[in-house]
């Protein structure tokens, strides 16, 4: 997720207020605030507050948990933290929605937490604390929501878009854009399981100045989500085994059938990826055991 804040003042020069009609008005804002958009580079979302952890599962009998919120910026922040449904694409994208499609289960209605507000000084802390209450008769399966941190700008002594010092025949907006970091808080009632296997693998030709790219699908059965690492050898014929690429906390999320990857390799120096066995592994994170879920290989000519 990526964010940028910014305060950016603009004025349209030789056009008055009371001569220009206030849709064209609006219209020129609506054009500027575009040209922002594409033009300005942006930064890490909330860059300045650290998370842990960064995923959430209640499973079995636990009922509570808790994530540590430090603000690592230089100046004072203020967050506002709620619950989200969010839907994930086939390629991975989330998005916001407010009814679930069949299978989906949300964990909103089970979950409380507190503060849903914090305000952090800079190296300051928070512990966030959820609590889960399950009601009685509960279908088995999984449920999903997200938590999401809002930064909230800080009041700049304004009270309309017009800014105070704005001179005559000149019209003064102050614009900022905010983006929240959100994370999974996942439920598990009742008897669980999911497999997962890869399919599809496709080494895709390189576009000029680009990395090699490994292409292929994670397929997902079962009533829970699966999330775990990808890595990628490759064995040169009479050789032995290389690492090529990876990436870690890679979920495919209930009820979604599968996920579409694209991996990006970076063999090293001298190491021509042909003649020999292209192999992708997924497994558990370390800390779950590491356990191997699935893996796969092609032969490169």
């Amino acid at each position: 997720m990526f964010a940028s804040t910014f305060g950016a003042r603009f004025r349209t020069a030789g056009f008055s207020r009371r001569s220009v009609p206030a849709d064209r008005i609006r219209l020129q804002w609506g054009w500027l605030l575009f040209a922002l958009l594409v033009l300005l580079p942006l930064r890490p979302a909330l860059a300045d507050l650290m998370v842990a952890p960064t995923r959430i599962v209640f499973d079995k009998n636990q009922r509570t948990a808790q994530l540590d919120l430090i603000n690592n910026g230089a100046e004072p922040a203020t967050y506002r933290i709620s619950l989200v449904n969010r839907r994930m694409s086939e390629t991975g994208e989330f998005s916001a929605i407010d009814s679930p499609a069949p299978g989906e289960q949300f964990a909103g209605e089970l979950l409380r937490y507190s503060p849903r507000q914090v305000v952090l000084a800079p190296g300051a802390g928070q512990v966030v604390r959820i609590m889960l209450r399950k009601p009685a008769g509960l279908a088995a399966g999984e449920y999903r929501s997200h938590l999401i941190f809002e930064k909230i700008a800080a009041a700049k002594g304004g009270t309309s878009i017009e800014t105070q010092d704005a001179p005559a025949g000149e019209v003064s907006v102050q614009l900022t854009m905010l983006a929240g970091l959100s994370i999974p808080v996942i439920v598990r009632h009742g008897e669980t399981a999911a497999s997962v296997t890869l399919a599809g693998l496709e080494l895709l030709k390189p576009v000029a100045g680009q990395a090699a790219t490994l292409a292929f699908v994670l397929q997902r059965s079962g009533n829970r989500s699966v999330y775990g690492d990808l890595g990628a050898t490759f064995t040169p014929q009479g050789g032995a085994a290389q690492e090529v690429g990876k990436a870690g906390g890679v979920a495919v999320y209930s009820p979604n059938p599968l996920r579409r990857v694209k991996l990006e390799l970076k063999p090293q120096p001298g190491l021509v990826l042909a003649r020999g066995t292209l192999r992708v592994t997924f497994r558990d994170r370390p800390e779950a055991g590491g356990k191997l879920l699935a893996e796969a290989a092609i032969e490169l000519p």
